[in-house]
């Protein structure tokens, strides 16, 4: 078993999920509706997308809100299956011509990208997460001046003033 992302329908990040470690690709997650809702003679609802189970582990460290590219996964998506067709078309020409094996065709797949996780916040929202604290007294000064006044009532209460 492996640990792969869930990312919403903007390729968002949100959490991960179990999945057998033969897992790859991008699979579609639904939420499904509830039948009791449904009169007998109205269609059936049909499910909501929710988002994806991504395959791709985010190879991109110190994002603060990781983002799937999903436009370059389809498009990479499309370049597999052109060439698994254009693949499948020379090897019947291969098969066709009697075998001849110099001649036999390869199957050379697409490089995945690199980059389909991006930061998805902006770089101001990002100097807004990252800038620095205000100097302002933390609960554990706060605590420390509250004792200090408790011990100077208490001393002035044991000397009776």
């Amino acid at each position: 078993m492996k640990v792969v992302p869930k990312v919403n329908t903007d390729g968002f990040y949100l959490e991960d999920e179990l999945v057998d470690d033969a897992f790859n690709g991008v699979v579609p997650f639904y939420a499904q509706p509830d039948s009791t809702d449904q009169d007998e003679g109205t269609e059936p609802k049909k499910p909501e997308l929710l988002g994806y189970t991504v395959g791709v582990p985010i190879t991109t460290p110190g994002l603060f809100k990781p983002r799937f590219d999903l436009a370059a996964w389809k498009v990479y998506e499309s370049a597999v299956y052109e060439a698994q067709e254009a693949y499948i078309t020379a090897l019947d020409e291969w098969q066709s011509k009697g075998r001849v094996e110099e001649g036999q065709p390869v199957y050379v797949a697409p490089k995945q990208p690199d980059s389909l996780w991006t930061e998805g916040l902006t770089p101001e929202q990002i100097a807004e997460l990252t800038k620095p604290a205000t100097p302002e007294q933390s609960e554990t000064d706060l605590l420390r001046q509250r004792l200090s006044d408790l011990e100077l009532v208490l001393t002035e209460i044991m000397l009776g003033k």
